[in-house]
């Protein structure tokens, strides 16, 4: 008896969004934007996340050294680095190695380095720091004494860049929740007033269905499917057309970026992120139909 009220009042709620699929369609799909810009502030963000990671795992100093130093004068510098606890490894990069490695990274930027006369990539130590870093009061004062040496010109260090990625990671996802969640909200009015028409649409039935002693849980249950179904789909649309955007971006777009393309790449949401998507959706449905049928519904 139970199975069969439940079949009957989900084959309703189906009915209802067939009947009226017009306007369940826009709710739909306002649903399934307001997430998918949700979505792709967090692909941005995701896709940042991984280069801070990226950065930070490859911890590195690169200390740039005056050209045609005597071997002495390189063995020498580099027994100074290796003396410091907090590094790990240390490799040379000559000047035509780092001149291959900039061809190789930047090829549109081919046409340029023809064009110079010279070679002007200076050779460098590349430090791969340890794991075990004390603070980063430390590698500075590591990186000074280095420079302070003769025959080091400069150094880089690629700390300020996982700061700056990290920074930048949460402005980005700031920036869709924000953005986002104003699209939430417009979703949930409009799918309040697209309950509470059908709810309009069919007074005469919930009327019928009061005077032969129908509860008004039985009555409002198919309302909640509805917005439950309207939020959900929402959501799914939303996921679905996200990865087709991660998949087609990197071939019309990434390329047209240069070298900013891996700054502005879409990398996939984390399962955890999908799930909260459509849970968000479904709640927003939900909450939409509740809305509505407490303030058009009286019963």
């Amino acid at each position: 008896m139970i199975f069969r009220q439940l079949w009957y009042l989900i084959k309703n709620a189906g009915n209802n969004l067939w009947t009226f699929r017009g306007r369940n369609l826009i709710s739909v799909l306002i649903i399934g934007f307001s997430f998918l810009v949700i979505g792709i502030f967090l692909a941005l963000s995701n896709n940042l996340t991984y280069l801070g990671e990226r950065l930070s795992n490859n911890l590195a100093i690169s200390f740039f050294l005056e050209k045609n130093l005597k071997d002495e004068e390189l063995e020498f510098i580099k027994s100074q680095i290796l003396a410091s606890e907090l590094v790990e490894e240390v490799t040379y990069v000559s000047s035509e190695d780092a001149w291959n490695r900039f061809a190789a990274n930047f090829p549109e930027l081919k046409d340029i380095l023809d064009n110079l006369n010279s070679n002007p990539f200076p050779p460098s130590y590349e430090v791969r720091l340890t794991d075990k870093i004390l603070s980063l009061s430390a590698i500075v004062y590591f990186m000074e004494n280095i420079k302070s040496l003769k025959g080091v010109i400069d150094f880089q260090f690629n700390q300020e860049w996982v700061e700056k990625m990290d920074s930048l990671s949460r402005i980005v996802r700031a920036i869709g929740f924000f953005f986002g969640g104003i699209l939430i909200l417009a979703s949930f009015f409009i799918i309040s007033n697209v309950v509470r028409l059908n709810v309009l649409a069919r007074k005469n039935e919930i009327e019928i269905l009061r005077l032969v002693g129908a509860t008004n849980t039985y009555i409002r249950i198919p309302f909640l499917v509805e917005g439950f179904v309207l939020g959900l789909l929402g959501s799914l649309i939303s996921l679905i057309i996200l990865f087709i955007m991660i998949k087609v971006f990197p071939i019309f777009v990434g390329s047209s970026l240069g070298a900013a393309k891996d700054f502005f790449s879409l990398r996939p949401l984390t399962i955890e992120q999908s799930i909260w998507l459509i849970v968000g959706g479904v709640v927003i449905g939900i909450l939409g139909s509740i809305t509505s049928i407490s303030r058009f519904l009286r019963i």
